[in-house]
């Protein structure tokens, strides 16, 4: 489950970032001067904090695969089978004492 969240926080981050894309290209005062020859272009748009969402979204993608992977290492996909069970397994206490 947590895997598909994070192929969709992905998916979702990636979008925003190509929206916002084309929300610089469609608000540019070049492109609008173009549109409207009789304006002037004016100043740009300020995206700070559009630009900070992107980052923080894709930020956020690494704190859920980070997830995914202490998950998967908790699960017996990971553990190697001649590994020797722990305590919390319910295997032995600790080393044995020689007879």
């Amino acid at each position: 489950m947590t895997a598909a969240f994070a192929f969709l926080w992905l998916v979702s981050s990636s979008a925003w970032g190509k929206g916002l894309t084309d929300v610089k290209w469609a608000t540019s005062p070049y492109h609008l001067a173009e549109l409207y020859p009789h304006c002037e272009a004016g100043e740009f748009p300020f995206m700070g904090r559009l630009n900070a969402s992107v980052i923080f979204g894709f930020l956020n993608l690494i704190l859920w695969t980070g997830n995914c992977w202490f998950i998967y290492k908790e699960t017996p996909f990971h553990k190697d089978s001649s590994q020797p069970t722990t305590v919390e397994e319910g295997g032995a206490s600790g080393p044995q004492p020689f007879p």
